[in-house]
């Protein structure tokens, strides 16, 4: 009874209730709200005005909080964050991306002496030609600079004649000289042949095939010796089946030669190390007996060897000698790591060069062809399946510091699986002026390509990309066991954010 006396205590009386409702009540201005809508016009069913202006209101709201609180959304990047932003920058210390976001084209302004080049075959046309699409969209119909095809056969009419209806820039077409593909005079065949079969039966990735090698090798000692590549200062690695996501509205070889870089990467992933297994022991080598000193470079490929922990003595270590003698294998050879030298380990990334932008006389310097010459006569380009990317890499590491290396870190690139595309840049995006291919004959389908364009992925902070459009079928390589981000960054400054 207590309890129910409490209860009766505590309900507000008649004269509280009429305070209350007074309280309540609505101005003469907003009386209006309590007017009873029907919902239909035959309902008996009625609600106060108020309460169905409430309803929509509060969609709206909750819509534009939905919006703005969107990750990529405009309006977000106005909004102060506490959390670090999605995409990280990098120092400046040594390098900078060339132009964030979009530029307007400077198709008058003048060219360096620079040349986009193709190793290829005739079976790879359908390849070339999808590799050339976007080469063409994304940067060439602005810049009109000339291509150069080698091929280490001869190139059929077709091949030749598809080509040059694929872009308005000068084409040549050379074939390479058969001392620069191939086995040199000197290797024993028979033995680099075996080599490669063993290669193949030990499932060494393109291990077995004879033709790959001589391509690294090619590419890695040679390619910059073609008679077509002799008048020029620059040039720039294409391959067939890539593509490019995003616009280049500017020139990255005048970039390059404003900012005096020397070479260019857009991906730097780890080899496999069954491929090369002692290339770095020879580029060490090459390092000590020439005196030469890191200029900062090198140690984005080489990691300190950890020390082997000494082993416990085992029962009987303190036996004289003559019995220790008698003990299965005591008195052997300690294994040699083939990867490491002098303390050093090859931790086998390397700029991948399917993309590259360098100049010529880096490759063309007595520096880089003695190197070569060391490798080629170590004939590791065979009895191993050393590629041209860690050879290139490798090489900058001896010879170059982290200011002669720029990270186009606003191209977007994919070659079969392993892609790198950046985030737009806010604020720094310029309408895209349409483009249909001259070449694609069906005019329906040339529209629908061009039209896939149109809309370009959101922007982020950090962002430096120029209308960029990324697969979405693959996660690009930065975000994948392999990619060699990190050791780039580390010799370049660091990290500038979270």
């Amino acid at each position: 009874m207590g309890l129910v006396r409490q209860l009766y205590q505590r309900l507000p009386s008649r004269k509280k209730l009429d305070e209350i409702s007074q309280y309540h009540r609505l101005s003469p201005r907003l009386a209006f709200l309590r007017r009873r809508i029907r919902l239909k016009g035959s309902s008996t069913i009625t609600m106060p005005l108020g309460v169905i202006l409430l309803f929509p209101i509060t969609v709206l709201l909750l819509i534009l909080v939905l919006f703005l609180r969107h990750p990529d959304s405009p309006g977000r990047k106005l909004m102060p964050s506490g959390s670090p932003p999605s995409v990280r920058k990098i120092s400046e210390k040594y390098d900078r991306v060339f132009a964030t976001g979009c530029l307007e084209p400077q198709v008058d302004a003048p060219r360096e002496n620079a040349v986009i080049v193709v190793l290829a075959r005739n079976k790879e046309l359908p390849g070339v030609l999808s590799s050339m699409r976007y080469m063409e969209r994304h940067f060439n119909r602005w810049f009109k600079y000339p291509y150069v095809f080698l091929n280490d056969g001869v190139f059929n009419a077709t091949f030749k004649e598809s080509v040059r209806n694929y872009t308005n820039s000068s084409v040549e077409f050379g074939q390479i000289d058969p001392s620069h593909w191939g086995f040199p005079e000197w290797a024993d065949l028979e033995e680099a042949q075996e080599a490669i079969a063993k290669q193949g039966d030990a499932a060494i990735m393109y291990g077995g095939m004879a033709s790959y090698h001589h391509m690294c090798r090619f590419y890695s000692g040679f390619f910059y010796k073609h008679e077509l590549l002799a008048k020029y200062e620059w040039y720039w690695r294409l391959e067939p089946d890539i593509k490019f996501f995003c616009d280049m509205t500017y020139d990255p070889f005048v970039h390059m030669k404003r900012n005096n870089k020397t070479y260019g990467f857009t991906i730097a992933v780890k080899e496999l190390r069954e491929t090369v297994p002692n290339l770095f022991r020879y580029s060490s080598a090459y390092k000590r007996n020439n005196n030469i000193t890191s200029q900062g470079l090198w140690e984005m490929f080489a990691e300190p060897k950890p020390a082997k922990k000494e082993e416990e003595k085992q029962p009987g270590e303190n036996l004289p000698d003559d019995v220790l003698k008698l003990e299965p294998g005591r008195g052997k050879i300690p294994e040699v790591d083939p990867t490491a030298m002098e303390g050093e380990d090859y931790n086998m990334c390397h700029f991948w060069s399917n993309f590259e932008i360098a100049r010529l006389d880096f490759f063309r310097s007595k520096a880089y062809e003695d190197f070569f010459q060391m490798l080629d006569k170590s004939g590791g380009f065979w009895s191993e399946r050393w590629g041209d990317a860690p050879v290139h890499s490798i090489a900058a590491g001896v010879l170059l510091g982290p200011g002669d290396i720029h990270y186009f870190r606003d191209v977007g690139y994919r070659h079969t699986t392993i892609q790198h595309c950046p985030a737009n840049a806010p604020a720094k995006q310029l309408p895209r002026i349409k483009w249909i291919e001259p070449y694609i004959t069906d005019e329906k389908k040339a529209k629908e390509d061009d039209e896939y364009w149109e809309n370009w992925d959101s922007e982020k902070e950090n962002g430096v990309g120029c209308r960029c459009k990324c697969d979405t079928d693959i996660v690009d390589i930065e975000g994948k066991k392999g990619s060699c981000l990190s050791e780039w960054v580390k010799v370049a400054g660091g990290w500038a954010s979270p």
